[in-house]
């Protein structure tokens, strides 16, 4: 995720980052970031008897990139918010848990007689799509090896949360701020059955106003916490209808481009977009030639 950026209340020009959703300009604040890490502590280890809860004063070190990647007390959390069921998050984060800890021992000495010390990895998805998920299972990345083995020496497992309004109570009880987002995700939803979705997102903002669901958040960011929303269901409308007609346009587009140039890089570009299961970037890509040379270079293609 970006750096920060002071809230808005332009009403008539707002700006949004192009992976900025709400739920993640409510959670890149550090108060609100902790109460979502106290949480999910407080509810995921029921059996530790005294569990210390992690101040801003004892916190670390914090960084955003992505979605919300940071570290606290030791433990390094890759947390992503999703309105699609992703089975390929596993290697996703493998991918990019590696790059993270490059950058975190670039300076240590990894021939060296003294171990080098890293931070405990978490990894989270908090999932609030239409697809019917359950309250909360974990996706593992040996599910993915063609060749099952009784032990794999590879594993990389990550929890989803159904952060859709009524699951996981238990979670939306100690994250006040998740819950509420919840509400406000339903309320949207509800307005959107009877109303076109521009007019019901100003109305589910409104009624959240009223009732005091994030109220505040809402009253000083409402310009783009609209538009936000507004991308964010189209994105999620858009990728629902059109997944496979993306995909087979890729390979094709990717074919033609291979054969009349004489090379195949977007060819190869789309097969590993595809197999790594970014999907946006498969998107962007095949709309930006901008972009598509950023990637080409980045996969050394």
């Amino acid at each position: 995720m970006k750096e920060n950026k002071k809230e808005s209340t332009n009403a008539a020009n707002p700006k949004r980052n192009y992976k900025d959703t709400v739920f993640r300009m409510l959670f890149k604040k550090k108060e609100n970031l902790l109460s979502l890490y106290n949480a999910l502590n407080k509810t995921a280890y029921t059996d530790v008897e005294h569990l210390e809860v992690t101040t801003l004063e004892n916190a670390v070190y914090m960084n955003y990139k992505n979605d919300i990647s940071f570290v606290f007390d030791y433990e390094l959390m890759l947390y992503e918010h999703q309105s699609t069921v992703n089975p390929n998050m596993p290697l996703r984060d493998l991918i990019y848990v590696a790059k993270v800890l490059q950058g975190i021992v670039k300076d240590e000495s990894l021939y060296g007689k003294t171990l080098v010390r890293l931070p405990a990895p978490r990894f989270v998805v908090f999932y609030n799509g239409t697809d019917f998920q359950p309250e909360k299972y974990q996706l593992r990345l040996s599910e993915a090896f063609e060749k099952k083995q009784p032990c794999s020496e590879l594993e990389l497992i990550v929890t989803v949360y159904n952060i859709n309004w009524g699951h996981n109570k238990e979670l939306m009880k100690a994250c006040r701020l998740l819950g509420e987002y919840a509400e406000y995700v339903e309320q949207v939803r509800v307005f959107a059955r009877t109303m076109p979705f521009k007019e019901a997102v100003e109305k589910a903002v409104d009624y959240c106003i009223e009732h005091e669901v994030l109220s505040e958040f809402l009253s000083k960011n409402r310009a783009e916490a609209v538009e936000m929303c507004i991308f964010e269901f189209d994105e999620e409308k858009y990728m629902e209808m059109e997944r496979n007609s993306a995909y087979q346009s890729g390979f094709e587009s990717g074919q033609k481009k291979g054969f009349e140039n004489g090379e195949n890089k977007l060819l190869q570009l789309v097969q590993l977009l595809k197999s790594a299961g970014r999907d946006a970037d498969l998107e962007r890509a095949l709309s930006s030639q901008s972009y598509r040379e950023q990637l080409y270079m980045e996969n050394n293609l």
